[in-house]
């Protein structure tokens, strides 16, 4: 099949040949008339020779997404459906069953798609144009391949704009009930596909919750930014004496007792709703210490501009939390901002022990889990990072 065709400048294409997935639109040296935006392209190097086959977008700073560096693989509905289903078998083998990401991106060679399985349940995002043109195709797929009670839209990122898309939600095959329940280890979580953050669930912290266990038992913990509890319940059912999970939202906190009560340990589990750095200052400032701290913020540098001051935010917060561990507990510190690289989280993290006159040792360090692979050529794939540190 004979695709329409751009040309990269001279030496552009060393980053795509490498393992890059991304042209950006200042690459191109010339573009075909026949080039139609969200059409599959092949990028050409300044010799004329094939380097890889992709989504087009004239209107997206990434021109190119790319799909394949194999010249003879046809991008067709059955490219498609082999990619998902092969995405699906990897997370099997690591045996991912009830509730994951099916597939994340360009990590599983579908770049612009997400999909997370909940139970019964799927939830997407298309965050380019080109993986819109085939929204209809990937529906079909996962119907055929998972034969879900219901599959939910969740094109609700405001990163779409950037493709010139709407954003959009909805349930788009059978239905999605207001909530359901997956398995976490030994907890049963609570999911809001329709409204809840990301896809309906912050899965990519859910290894890292079974970490925690052997840092729990019998100690008072404090889990900051804790959304509906994941954190929470793990260390109640790990055996902490007592829970105090704190977030600014009062939806999420309902979630949480909720969450506490279907798990058996809402006898454990206070909440407090507030803003986390007023809490954590006023808390320092009263002396009370705790035996774990698990401080997971939202994202703070949403772009390079914005990174300095999330670094003073983030030290901040830490240095707080540090303060907040009783001498030979434990803080859980992480950080789902892509910019905030892991090198300079951890140096974060020593200054911010410097600060505040504690010794800090590193027990475990952490990613997201393996359901979201990070691409090594694809840096903004590897974003969530965290440290599990005693607090001398």
């Amino acid at each position: 099949m004979d695709y329409a065709k751009v040309c990269l400048h001279r030496g552009e294409e060393r980053d795509i040949r490498g393992g890059g997935w991304w042209v950006y639109d200042n690459e191109i040296d010339w573009i075909d008339d026949i080039c139609t935006d969200g059409g599959i392209v092949d990028v050409l190097d300044s010799r004329m020779q094939f380097v890889a086959r992709g989504y087009f977008n004239r209107r997206s700073k990434i021109a190119v997404r790319v799909l394949t560096r194999d010249e003879s693989e046809v991008i067709d509905r059955d490219f498609f459906r082999r990619r998902v289903e092969t995405a699906w078998k990897f997370r099997q083998s690591l045996g991912f069953s009830n509730a994951c990401r099916v597939v994340f991106g360009e990590s599983d060679g579908l770049p612009g798609l997400t999909v997370d399985k909940f139970g019964d349940y799927l939830s997407f995002q298309t965050v380019s144009l080109g993986m819109e043109q085939w929204k209809p195709d990937i529906i079909e797929i996962l119907v055929e391949l998972f034969q879900p009670k219901g599959i939910y839209e969740r094109n609700d990122v405001p990163v779409r704009a950037k493709e010139g898309l709407e954003q959009i939600t909805g349930c788009v095959y059978g239905e999605v009930p207001p909530l359901t329940t997956i398995r976490e280890h030994d907890a049963a979580m609570l999911v809001d596909i329709a409204h809840g953050q990301k896809t309906g669930h912050f899965l990519d912290q859910q290894e890292n919750r079974g970490r925690i266990a052997p840092y729990c038992p019998g100690r008072t913990v404090l889990d900051l930014c804790c959304h509906t509890g994941g954190f929470s319940i793990h260390a109640a059912l790990y055996g902490a004496a007592s829970v105090e999970s704190v977030d600014v939202s009062e939806e999420a906190l309902q979630m949480v007792l909720d969450n506490a009560k279907a798990n058996g340990v809402a006898d454990k589990i206070t909440t407090t709703c507030g803003n986390v750095f007023d809490i954590v200052r006023n808390y320092a400032d009263d002396g009370k210490q705790y035996g774990l701290v698990i401080c997971d913020p939202p994202a703070f540098a949403k772009s390079r501009k914005a990174l300095d001051g999330a670094y003073r935010g983030y030290k901040e917060l830490n240095l707080r939390s540090m303060k907040l561990v009783e001498p030979g507990g434990f803080l859980v510190s992480c950080s789902c901002s892509q910019f905030m690289t892991p090198e300079l989280f951890l140096k974060m993290l020593r200054e911010a022990a410097a600060d505040c006159g504690r010794q800090a040792r590193l027990l475990e360090v952490l990613m997201q889990s393996r359901d979201h692979p990070a691409t090594l050529n694809a840096e903004q794939s590897h974003y969530l990072k965290g440290y599990i540190l005693q607090i001398i």
